[in-house]
């Protein structure tokens, strides 16, 4: 069963003044929703999740992505990315996390960015106007605290009960005025081998 789309939406952020000081870099948050139809309502518990994933997280993955890297202007520009969805009252965390914890949804924003490290994430479950939150994280470097970046926004009218909220996040430089290190730098002051985190 093909996937229903009822809305997509994109926003972007930009921010000039961060803790009373002008950004030397404005930061460009960017981000991309899908309202879709909630494959699986209405239908109690379903067991075998895969026939719908298959049909639907392809469609989602070109789609967003190409709403972002559009909106961006190219999948180089990217320095951090994420995703989450959220799905409304009367579905289940499952049907969240199966249209985006799988490789037919991410691998289209990751080739398309040309990313190293794995999709930061949320799925949760809501009534309309939920807030969506998507975190995010340095494309190609798990450590690099600069790029910790979150996502909030919400729609006055999704999820209804029987759909999904699917969506991409991205940024355009890091926090303003970063001044925190990074996790290397505190695998150094512990006397920690960055290579070997745990000692071992």
């Amino acid at each position: 069963m093909a996937i229903e789309i009822r809305k997509t939406g994109l926003q972007i952020e930009t921010t000039l003044i961060e803790g009373g000081k002008a950004a030397s870099v404005p930061l460009k948050l960017f981000s991309a929703y899908a309202v879709v139809k909630n494959p699986w309502a209405g239908q109690g518990f379903v067991e075998d999740l895969k026939p719908e994933i298959h049909a639907g997280a392809p469609v989602l993955g070109g789609l967003l992505t190409k709403m972002i890297i559009d909106a961006v202007g190219s999948g180089e520009a990217v320095e951090a990315y994420g995703k989450a969805a959220v799905v409304g009252l009367n579905g289940e965390i499952e049907h969240a996390s199966a249209l985006i914890h799988t490789l037919r949804f991410g691998n289209f924003y990751r080739q398309a960015v040309g990313a190293k490290s794995y999709l930061a994430f949320c799925n949760t479950r809501g009534p309309a106007n939920a807030p969506i939150t998507i975190p995010l994280m340095d494309k190609n470097d798990e450590g690099r605290r600069s790029h910790y970046l979150t996502i909030q926004t919400s729609i006055p009218d999704a999820p209804a009960a029987d759909e999904i909220v699917v969506a991409l996040g991205a940024s355009v430089g890091g926090r303003p005025h970063h001044r925190i290190g990074d996790r290397y730098q505190d695998l150094k002051d512990l006397g920690q081998d960055v290579a070997n985190p745990a000692g071992v």
